[in-house]
Formats: structure tokens, C-alpha cells, sequence
């Protein structure tokens, strides 16, 4: 039961990281330190959907499930449970650079607002 629970656990962290990496940089609206976590979380993903490779909460997840007493799944994360909800075809190189693409145009485009939402207020300070 403790372990299919981690498992679980893992798969909750593995979620709100994706999330964490397609829209952290709104972070730095609030917090000035932000795009230093959320920059290398960033970089992170779209490392491991150009280069193929598994992001290490995958192999844990699924030791977690083993140990558990139930089978773990083959490919990673996002093929097994982002791509089916999201995308009706399996996970190919194709569809991985286009996902490692939406990560980037994603980024941009947070930190575009964020810069723009600061320099808005910098503006209204200086004209107050």
C-alpha cells in the first residue's frame, strides 16, 4: 500500500513539474528569483524531449509500482499519460520536438508578459 501510494505521490510531482516547466515563469510576477528554478526546470524539459530520454520520476514511478505488487509501463511520462489524453497517435521523435517546441514558445511567451507586466509598473511608479 506505501509504495503504490509513492508511486502515486510521484506521479503528482511529475505533473506539477510539467506544469511547473510550461508556466513557472508567471512565478516571477511574484517572486523575484523565480526564472532561477524555473529556467534550468525549463532548459531540463526540453532536454529530455529532444534527446529522447526519460526523465529519472519515470523509473522511480515504476520501481514504486513493482514494489507495489503492480506492472510499470514502458516509455516516459508524457507517452504514458499526457499523450493519450492529449494527442490520439503514440509518442514519436516528431511529436517530441514539436512538445520540446511548445516548452520554448511557451517560456517566451511567459517571460515576454513578465517583462512586460514589470516595465508596465516601473512606468506607473515613475509617472506617480
Amino acid at each position: 500500500m506505501l509504495y503504490r501510494v509513492l508511486a502515486d505521490f510521484v506521479v503528482v510531482a511529475h505533473l506539477a513539474f510539467i506544469l511547473f516547466v510550461v508556466l513557472g515563469g508567471l512565478l516571477a510576477l511574484r517572486w523575484w528569483f523565480a526564472p532561477f528554478l524555473h529556467l534550468p526546470a525549463a532548459a531540463w524539459g526540453v532536454y529530455i524531449e529532444l534527446s529522447g530520454g526519460l526523465c529519472p520520476l519515470t523509473p522511480l514511478e515504476n520501481s514504486l509500482r513493482q514494489s507495489a505488487g503492480s506492472a510499470g509501463y514502458s516509455g516516459g511520462f508524457v507517452e504514458h499519460y499526457i499523450v493519450p489524453i492529449v494527442y490520439p497517435a503514440a509518442l514519436s521523435e516528431k511529436l517530441q520536438m514539436v512538445l520540446a517546441g511548445l516548452v520554448v514558445l511557451a517560456t517566451v511567451l511567459v517571460y515576454s508578459f513578465v517583462l512586460w507586466h514589470k516595465l508596465r509598473d516601473i512606468r506607473q511608479s515613475r509617472a506617480a
